[in-house]
């Protein structure tokens, strides 16, 4: 069955088509928000109709309950080998992303990537899709978090920052909340605008975003200003991570005085330019440090800093740690396995 397959009608008419069959392969260590998200829709949209619009199925790879990454346990319907024929599977990756020991689903991913089975990725299942070569050539999105290193490591992948990205046969969303954004848009292909909104109601959600809205919140509220200048004066800084501006550079830019920008700095954010950019610059480091297997030296370089020495002084002055230790950090924790009880039962799960 062809998943983009429109049929118009409200949510309360009757139809007799066959169900759409989604299925849910959690991977250890999945979001439990960004799992939840994607398939109380479908349920609520069965609800709503008093129909079965949608069927859902949670895969594990060996069939056995898998927790997430706050320890929360989900059983699961069947392991990959005993899956169903589906139109559609979405991969719910793990938080933080894990960069090995799915080895196993990309195989199985390789193998059934020609079918008309829709495939998709929840969060950092996007980047398992893309380890197994499925987002070759399509537009694609991932939690903004991992959006760096998904560019880096897959550069034949169009990666964007939106929310969520329906691309042919290839279904991607930045994880969270987004994929209820991305559950209603495809449930508004497959029935109407009017059910997806009668959902969006029932979860209290004031509005259904779009695909293409931002991840972040707008820099005028991360910042705490709607100060124009101030505004422009950041977004310059953390587009010029590598090759950072002088405080003068910045100021012109901006077209104020150095010492203008100072006390707009240090009004609004406690601080001063130089100051604020090193953060941004270090928080830049610190995620490409945990996200990507880039040399030290290089890591430095990219966030504009001349010397490894320099550079591991600086983040060391700042985090606490070396850019060393940090990685060695990420590596223990990305190898602890989750723990957790098992939530709900055979029955409830598949209510």
């Amino acid at each position: 069955m062809v998943v983009f397959e429109v049929q118009h009608h409200n949510a309360q008419e009757k139809v007799s088509a066959k169900p759409l069959h989604f299925g849910f392969l959690l991977l250890p260590n999945f979001s439990l928000i960004a799992f939840s998200s994607a398939i109380e829709p479908l349920r609520m949209a069965n609800w709503v109709t008093e129909q079965e619009l949608y069927e859902c199925t949670v895969i594990s790879a060996d069939g056995e309950a898998v927790a997430s990454s706050s320890g929360v346990s989900t059983l699961a319907d069947c392991s990959l080998e005993a899956i169903p024929e589906l139109d559609a599977i979405f991969v719910c990756g793990a938080s933080p992303v894990a960069r090995t020991g799915n080895e196993s689903v990309i195989a199985w991913l390789r193998k059934h990537q020609h079918g008309n089975m829709a495939i998709g990725g929840i969060g950092t299942g996007s980047y398992v899709l893309a380890c197994a070569g499925l987002l070759d050539g399509y537009k694609a999105t991932i939690h903004w978090w991992d959006l760096v290193s998904l560019r880096e490591e897959f550069p034949q992948t169009r990666v964007t920052s939106n929310l969520f990205e329906i691309d042919g046969q290839r279904y991607t969303c930045s994880g969270g909340t987004a994929a209820m954004d991305m559950m209603l848009f495809l449930i508004g292909k497959h029935h109407s605008l009017e059910l997806a909104s009668t959902i969006s109601e029932q979860f209290v959600c004031e509005r259904i975003r779009p695909g293409e809205d931002p991840q972040r919140i707008p820099l005028k509220v991360r910042i705490g200003t709607s100060h124009s200048k101030l505004i422009e004066a950041v977004t310059l800084m953390e587009a010029n991570i590598e090759e950072p501006l002088s405080t003068d550079d910045l100021a012109y830019h901006v077209g104020l005085s150095r010492r203008h920008l100072e006390r707009l700095f240090r009004k609004h954010l406690q601080s001063v330019p130089s100051k604020y950019y090193l953060q941004l610059r270090l928080e830049r480091a610190r995620q490409l440090l945990q996200q990507t297997d880039k040399p030290i030296a290089q890591v430095g370089t990219m966030c504009g800093f001349a010397t490894a020495s320099h550079f591991s002084t600086t983040y060391r002055n700042h985090f606490g740690i070396t850019p060393r230790q940090e990685r060695v950090k990420q590596q223990e924790r990305s190898q602890q396995p989750p723990t957790g009880t098992l939530f709900g039962s055979h029955e409830q799960h598949q209510r």
